[in-house]
């Protein structure tokens, strides 16, 4: 058997690869790009979970090997198709055997690493969002991450979407004076608001450029604009919302619930804001920081998986 297993977070964003000897010490992070099949196919997923997991082996000093077992936790996976995928990526990549191949959602690597393997409740807000629960017996439940059309709620994707609405709102005077409209204009480089009807359906936008106009929005809300606060303030209830689904469905009376992801980099005001939120609608719950990143719990499941295989 190999020393050594891999954990894989497949973000809409990046793709991070951490190595543990089976004794679970960290050997070494590698990083690649994003591998959401739903945004850059298989093909380009395959590339950057290879780049993420060679960049790691070499940072540890390991040649190109199977590892003992593999977990992948990948956004976008929700479907047993889209696990046949990913599992068909790693045995392309000679990961592992076919038999320590591990794949689901994102959410589960972030609920295992953010509480360190405990039951509880997951809310991931990066470029998506979505919210994933876990008993101790096993049962377990998902709500939102569904996609930008229909879901992402409190996401940096809609946090952007909703900022280019509130600038073609005032814009039209609709809604408030914002300097989000000029921030908007500058970020997707056109001269006026009537230009953005090419910029979006024509040019196209993606989901990644969407969260990318997050950080202004969370800027302009600690500086106090009521539009982007209003923003916060919604997303904040709208993931609420999420953890109160989970937190129901599997009868969750006083549930540890940790918050992962990138939009919590913005600044203070996301914690606090989506944190205040979930207490609104769960009381009883105890939230908080992950205690460790997706990677690891990803890599956490992986050696769990090859003490049973």
């Amino acid at each position: 058997m190999s020393s050594f297993v891999i954990g894989i977070d497949g973000g809409g964003t990046s793709t991070r690869a951490a190595l543990l000897d089976l004794e679970g010490k960290l050997l070494a992070v590698g990083q690649g790009g994003t591998s959401n099949i739903d945004d850059v196919g298989v093909q380009v997923a395959e590339q950057n979970i290879d780049r993420a997991v060679a960049a790691a082996e070499a940072q540890a000093g390991i040649a190109r090997q199977p590892a003992a077992a593999i977990f992948l936790g990948m956004a976008g996976v929700t479907s047993e198709a889209d696990r046949d995928h990913i599992r068909q990526i790693a045995r392309n990549l000679n990961l592992a055997p076919d038999a320590a191949i591990g794949v689901d959602h994102d959410c589960r690597a972030a609920l295992a690493g953010g509480l360190s393997g405990r039951p509880g409740i997951v809310q991931i807000i990066g470029t998506g969002s979505s919210c994933y629960g876990r008993t101790v017996d096993g049962r377990s439940w998902m709500s939102g991450g569904r996609g930008h059309l229909v879901s992402d709620e409190g996401s940096g994707c809609w946090m952007g979407l909703q900022a280019i609405r509130a600038a073609v709102r005032a814009h039209d005077g609709r809604g408030p004076d914002t300097p989000l409209l000029a921030g908007v204009l500058t970020a997707l480089n056109i001269n006026e608001i009537d230009d953005i009807l090419n910029r979006l359906y024509v040019v196209g936008i993606s989901r990644a450029e969407l969260a990318a106009l997050a950080p202004m929005v969370v800027r302009e809300a600690m500086a106090g604009d009521a539009a982007a606060l209003g923003i916060v303030q919604k997303g904040a209830d709208d993931v609420a919302e999420l953890v109160e689904a989970v937190a129901r469905k599997l009868e969750m009376g006083a549930p540890e619930v940790c918050i992962v992801g990138g939009l919590l980099n913005t600044g203070p005001i996301i914690f606090e804001s989506y944190r205040a939120a979930m207490l609104r609608r769960v009381p009883s719950a105890d939230v908080k920081t992950a205690e460790q990143p997706p990677v690891m719990g990803a890599a956490l499941l992986a050696l769990e998986l090859a003490r049973t295989v």
